[in-house]
């Protein structure tokens, strides 16, 4: 008989090591292989018509909110502020594919640049790994500045260098901005469901201000020592109804989970929330559940099927709790809501590129617009209205009531939550 001299201790710590591997592994593997599955079944599949509602303006203090739910609706506001620009144009989106879309807003930006106007744009290499390089070639007479795929350097461990940029933002002459989830390409033109807003009056500034700071912070690093800062003027008034809250990771600063958390925490009426990817921690989670059970109306709405499979599965399993609690869980079918957006007791909203995930509550760079306004509050509830009519709402009897091999997939990708 052949006796091992391995320590036990050894020994164990082997044992677990594989078994914790074994379990990573098939994690991992389920959902590599659920995301291939659902990619393939996706394909040629093209969304149902869905409802929309037709741009709103509100006026708050000095300046204006005007909704967008619509690509079809966005995007020509968009490109005629910038063929009518005059000084200045700030562009920074997370996805801009090079199709029919990305070309049109690619051209209004070069002809802007060609005429005199000084054009920055700014636009996340990850997100458009697969976008052609050829589409990435712009004018010399263009500011272009891509966020790396890869922006930690030798920093390995240095966790606030890991984030995406996840901004959608337009600023024109200092006069008029957007803001919102909206990404640029054709599908989100007309397939997808989202929220922007267009902002005009004092607010503006801040959106200025947001787009500023992002390319100073990275100008010297990706541009080379000759890449000038953009130095702006300090704004003349504050505008106490609209603030625009920045998640910015390479200063450790994330307010949007804060705002969030005081404003369901404050909740006495109603809490409608609209999320494409619901991944919270679980302070969120009982935040959101104390609210139900003190007598608020809390609605959590979410895509039937998102363009993440993995990200929906991994979110039902915070279903039970909630559907306890008193929440009201509506699925929007057909197409891909993508929205971000909330409204609280009728005052209070935001409305912006923030998730409610791990991802984007504390790893992004992320912009939502916080509005204290009874009218736009009032418009957002008819957006959510409009929304839930096209919606499968979730019973607790019904989700109780789902297959055992939908529980064991729930149960077996919940340790990847952290991650997403």
């Amino acid at each position: 008989m052949i006796h091992s001299h391995e320590p036990l201790a050894a020994r164990v710590l082997r044992v677990v090591r594989r078994t914790l591997l074994t379990i990573v592994g098939v994690q991992l593997a389920l959902a590599v292989g659920m995301s291939v599955v659902d990619s393939y079944r996706r394909r040629g599949k093209k969304p149902k018509p869905f409802p929309t509602t037709p741009p709103r303006t509100v006026e708050i203090g000095g300046g204006t909110l005007t909704t967008y739910t619509y690509g079809s609706d966005l995007y020509p506001d968009m490109l005629a502020a910038i063929e009518g620009a005059q000084r200045q144009v700030f562009f920074e989106t997370y996805i801009w594919k090079g199709d029919a879309t990305g070309e049109r807003f690619k051209k209004a930006l070069a002809d802007a640049a060609a005429r005199g106007v000084d054009v920055y744009c700014i636009y996340d290499g990850f997100a458009n790994l697969v976008v052609s390089p050829v589409f990435k070639h712009f004018p010399r007479s263009m500011k272009v500045l891509r966020y790396p795929v890869y922006a930690a350097g030798l920093r390995f461990f240095d966790l606030r260098r890991y984030g995406r940029d996840h901004r959608k933002i337009l600023v024109v002459d200092g006069e008029v901005g957007f803001v919102g989830g909206f990404n640029i390409g054709d599908p989100y033109e007309k397939e997808w469901r989202d929220t922007h807003v267009r902002v005009t009056g004092p607010g503006v500034w801040d959106l200025q201000r947001a787009f500023a700071d992002f390319w100073n912070l990275n100008r010297r690093r990706r541009l080379g020592h000759s890449a000038r800062p953009l130095l702006l003027e300090t704004a003349s008034s504050w505008e106490s109804r609209i603030r625009f809250q920045r998640n910015v990771p390479r200063l450790w600063m994330f307010p949007i989970r804060s705002m969030y958390l005081e404003a369901i925490n404050r909740a006495s009426r109603n809490i409608w929330l609209t999320t494409a990817y619901f991944l919270p921690d679980p302070d969120f989670v009982d935040a959101l559940k104390d609210a139900a059970r003190r007598g608020v109306d809390v609605r959590l709405l979410v895509p039937l099927k998102s363009n993440h499979i993995v990200a929906d599965w991994i979110s039902r399993g915070y279903f039970s709790h909630l559907l306890e609690a008193g929440v009201r869980i509506f699925r929007y079918r057909d197409a891909m809501v993508h929205a971000k957006t909330a409204t609280v007791d009728g005052t209070w909203t935001t409305v912006g590129t923030a998730n409610i995930d791990r991802l984007s509550l504390s790893g992004n760079y992320e912009i939502n617009v916080e509005a204290i306004d009874t009218g736009f509050a009032r418009t957002m509830e008819e957006i959510f209205t409009v929304d839930e009519s096209n919606c499968l709402e979730l019973t607790i009897g019904e989700w109780e009531a789902r297959d055992l091999h939908r529980k064991f997939t729930e149960f077996v990708l919940a340790p990847l939550r952290p991650l997403l």
